[in-house]
């Protein structure tokens, strides 16, 4: 005797999710999603409003992170520098150090890249950057000179960093040695110009001078006085400032009419 089974029709879903998606192991359905073009726009201004002191939020972190580099490099040095040292000073969780910068090498990139430790080309033009520009050379070069040995006058730590280089290499060392490679490509481009292609040991004079403020400045942290000049005082910097300027005029006489550069 055959047994019938009487089948049950199924009964139509409600909502049948779109695209053939469905929720059974708590997956979103496509039909709850919605694009972001769908947000009316009257709550659009309230979205942006959420998100804006999150971007605040993390460059005043970035900020206070990069403050901490410096803290603990002026208290313990290179040898103290590590994350944890640098997220306990900020007031951060270390993961914030990985999570926005990547780790202790690229922090320390970061951190030279900043201005905290060489002074940036654009610091050096300053507010009226358009107007240095437009000076004649001579006069361009040296007021760049003023504001380079003005900046480096003011950074303790870069000069105490730079005494160290000078005995021992480190990792640190090497990653501003890069910075200060491309500082002084970019300085050469935007203050030498065509000055420095019709005068090429220029380039030489240019490095002498820039180095050996470095080294009177590290020298003045224990020699204040040297060639009878005095390294502590405005007025012997004002004197070297001044050497600086009258050799720019010397080296850098414009050229006359159809002629090539001064000699």
């Amino acid at each position: 005797m055959r047994c019938s089974v009487r089948r049950v029709p199924r009964r139509p879903s409600r909502c049948r999710p779109a695209w053939g998606l469905h929720n059974r192991w708590g997956r979103h359905r496509a039909a709850d999603w919605t694009p972001t073009s769908s947000v009316p726009e009257s709550t659009r201004p309230a979205v942006a409003d959420a998100i804006a002191p999150r971007a605040r939020d993390r460059v005043s972190t970035e900020e206070r992170i990069l403050a901490a580099v410096s803290a603990v490099m002026a208290r313990e040095g290179f040898a103290g520098l590590g994350v944890n040292a640098v997220a306990h000073e900020a007031g951060v969780d270390k993961v914030l150090i990985y999570r926005y910068f990547g780790g202790l090498p690229e922090l320390l990139r970061a951190w030279g890249h900043s201005g905290r430790f060489w002074p940036r080309v654009q610091d050096l033009l300053g507010d009226a950057s358009a107007a240095l520009l437009a000076l004649p050379a001579a006069e361009r070069y040296a007021r760049f000179f003023d504001h380079f040995i003005d900046e480096l006058r003011q950074r303790p730590l870069t000069l105490e960093i730079l005494a160290v280089e000078m005995q021992q290499r480190n990792p640190l060392a090497n990653m501003l040695d890069a910075e200060r490679e491309a500082w002084g490509t970019e300085a050469t481009q935007v203050l030498g110009g065509s000055d420095f292609i019709q005068a090429p040991y220029l380039n030489a004079i240019t490095l002498l001078l820039v180095m050996g403020v470095q080294v009177l400045l590290v020298r003045a942290r224990h020699t204040p006085e040297f060639s009878g000049i005095d390294l502590r005082s405005d007025a012997g910097w004002a004197q070297i400032e001044a050497s600086i300027a009258e050799m720019a005029r010397r080296l850098l006489v414009p050229p006359p009419a159809g002629g090539g550069a001064g000699q």
